[in-house]
């Protein structure tokens, strides 16, 4: 029995679908507010065959915080695959990030360590890789700082030390680090805000960029790790190094749109963060522009996936057709 946690997420869903096209028992964690059509939806992309797989799904209700479901959910499992994550860069999310993101995911190890697991595997962020230096290319060794980091990278930064602990208790461990992950359904979160922002056909794009990938390829890293020899690795899991021009522009393109052309200043990015501030401080809608999020939108972070390359023989897939099939799912779904 393989459980996954997150399995209502953009990763999750994936995963769950292509571990049940493997013929896989799976069993996946939900909160009581989770919107499990979501994950149908994402069956459904694949055709008729992979929709009816949604029903094998054994579905339990728990919360990664809450030991009691927890200790039910993992009875009979062997393999665990960790991919529920709270996502948002306001500081005011702080405590619930580190509640969600770091204590959930002690829990997780915890519970591994005491079921005898074989495997977990655990769903990080590039956010957790040390920055790249002087337009070098970052590593899985590149030293990390707290300094610049966001609220978010803060926590799963630490989740990954829980992860390392369960390692050193006797737990096999694998990680991926995914960049910017492209992949439809999951319209309001993550890299679906590229894709409302193209539609919008704004002039002005950010100056920096950063590594992104297909789910596809996260969720075949992940699987293919499980099932390999490897253990206590984490591997940065990045396709394509791209400005956020470029794929912007590639988003655009493919939904007919007129793409941007116009860099934002640092003047306009900082303006744009003040009155985020002002916002936030007399409407209480939450931090979206912050000081850390303005450099990250500034500066290019370039990835290397050579360690991938190599030691997995890791094919990354091209980003363009499911930068289109994802631009076009979007139209139908948000005409």
């Amino acid at each position: 029995m393989i459980l996954v946690t997150g399995g209502t997420g953009l990763v999750g869903a994936h995963l769950l679908l292509q571990l049940l096209k493997q013929g896989r028992k799976v069993r996946a964690l939900h909160r009581r507010t989770s919107d499990l059509q979501g994950v149908k939806k994402i069956f459904g992309y694949d055709g008729e065959t992979s929709l009816n797989l949604f029903h094998k799904i054994e579905w339990i209700e728990a919360d990664i915080n809450d030991i009691t479901p927890l200790e039910t959910a993992f009875i009979g499992v062997e393999w665990v695959y960790h991919a529920a994550a709270f996502i948002s860069f306001d500081p005011g999310d702080y405590q619930k990030l580190q509640k969600i993101n770091t204590e959930g995911t002690a829990n997780i190890v915890n519970m591994c360590i005491a079921n005898k697991i074989k495997k977990l595997c655990y769903v990080s962020t590039i956010g957790a890789i040390g920055n790249s230096l002087n337009g070098s290319q970052a590593d899985e060794e590149n030293p990390w700082s707290s300094q610049d980091a966001n609220v978010y990278a803060l926590t799963k930064h630490a989740a990954e030390m829980e992860v390392w602990r369960g390692s050193q208790e006797g737990l096999n461990v694998v990680m991926v680090n995914p960049g910017v992950i492209i992949g439809p359904g999951f319209w309001n979160s993550g890299s679906g805000s590229l894709f409302r922002v193209a539609k919008k056909e704004y002039s002005f794009y950010p100056p920096g960029g950063t590594g992104f990938i297909t789910v596809s390829d996260v969720v075949n890293m992940m699987v293919t790790l499980m099932e390999s020899d490897i253990k206590n690795e984490r591997f940065i899991a990045v396709a394509e190094n791209l400005s956020y021009q470029q794929i912007l522009t590639k988003i655009t393109t493919a939904m007919g749109l007129k793409p941007p052309t116009k860099e934002l200043k640092q003047w306009q990015l900082e303006l744009g963060r003040w009155f985020d501030w002002f916002r936030n401080l007399f409407f209480k809608t939450g931090r979206r522009i912050t000081k850390n999020s303005v450099k990250s939108l500034k500066n290019r972070e370039i990835y290397s996936n050579e360690k991938a390359r190599n030691m997995l023989q890791f094919k990354f897939e091209p980003l363009e057709p499911t930068i289109t099939f994802c631009s076009r799912k979007f139209l139908e779904e948000n005409p």
